[in-house]
């Protein structure tokens, strides 16, 4: 589906002339992208196209050599990961983390913990709190007082978007969200990755997995070494014309009926 006229639209995230160096090579090179609320915008490129830079200048860990970003059309300064939190910007990385020997409710409430009156921890309101966005989230998910070390690939998912939601992130930034997830729990994963999107939250999911960005973005913006070869419509190209993009970083209108013939040689 594709999004209602989005001229008419603020976008949530402008990263405008965004660029990169270690020791004088360019990770990232006058790269523009934005995301719309309630989009997913999928950005893919092989390795070292500069992909995770790109976004860790969104993320507040990476700083820029220069560029601009934009929040719902105001130009901000995100200098650590703390300010990106404050503009209602979270990662969920790879590796989750999350303190694998603490529960859901815990994790979720990590470093920013529900206090009684008395000073002490207050685990029945994180523990419903939890319950509650958990609900909306995935309301499968029961395991709220065992270890997160215990839980699947899935719900351990679940507990850091819930943790990113409840936070009130609305623009959030997805890593390989289903790398090393079985069927069942990818599938699991897309469907709360489709609940946030119907709650208005913009997604930016970096994956190596052509068949979840076609699954789940709406736009895919492609990266070759460190520049953006452009940003398409799903809707508006097949599988091998954005695996052209990736790999000979050519646009659908300029790649040949042999070169994407090629690709499968």
């Amino acid at each position: 589906m594709t999004m209602t006229s989005q001229s008419d639209v603020t976008p949530l995230v402008e990263m405008r002339d965004m660029s990169v160096s270690f020791g004088g090579v360019h990770a990232v090179k006058d790269v523009s992208i934005d995301l719309y609320p309630g989009e997913i915008l999928g950005l893919v490129g092989g390795n070292g196209a500069g992909k995770s830079t790109l976004v860790k200048t969104l993320s507040g860990a990476q700083k820029a050599d220069s560029g601009e970003i934009y929040i719902d059309g105001e130009q901000v300064s995100i200098h650590s990961p703390r300010d990106a939190k404050n503009l209602g910007i979270e990662t969920i990385y790879q590796t989750l983390a999350l303190a694998e020997n603490q529960d859901a409710p815990s994790n979720m409430f990590l470093g920013r913990e529900l206090m009684t009156r008395w000073g002490t921890l207050d685990d029945s309101s994180m523990e419903d709190a939890a319950r509650k966005v958990m609900g909306r989230l995935n309301p499968k998910f029961q395991n709220f007082k065992v270890p997160v070390e215990s839980l699947s690939g899935g719900q351990r998912q679940s507990v850091a978007i819930a943790k990113a939601v409840y936070f009130n992130a609305r623009i959030l930034i997805m890593d390989e969200p289903t790398a090393a997830l079985g069927p069942a729990e990818t599938d699991q994963v897309r469907q709360l990755m489709r609940q946030l999107k119907a709650d208005g939250i913009g997604i930016i999911m970096i994956s190596h997995d052509i068949h979840d960005v076609f699954d789940l973005a709406d736009r895919i913006s492609v990266m070759l070494q460190g520049r953006l070869v452009g940003t398409v419509d799903k809707d508006d190209v097949t599988m091998d014309e954005v695996l052209a993009m990736i790999i000979i970083g050519k646009l659908p209108e300029e790649v040949t009926t042999k070169e994407l013939e090629q690709l499968h040689g």
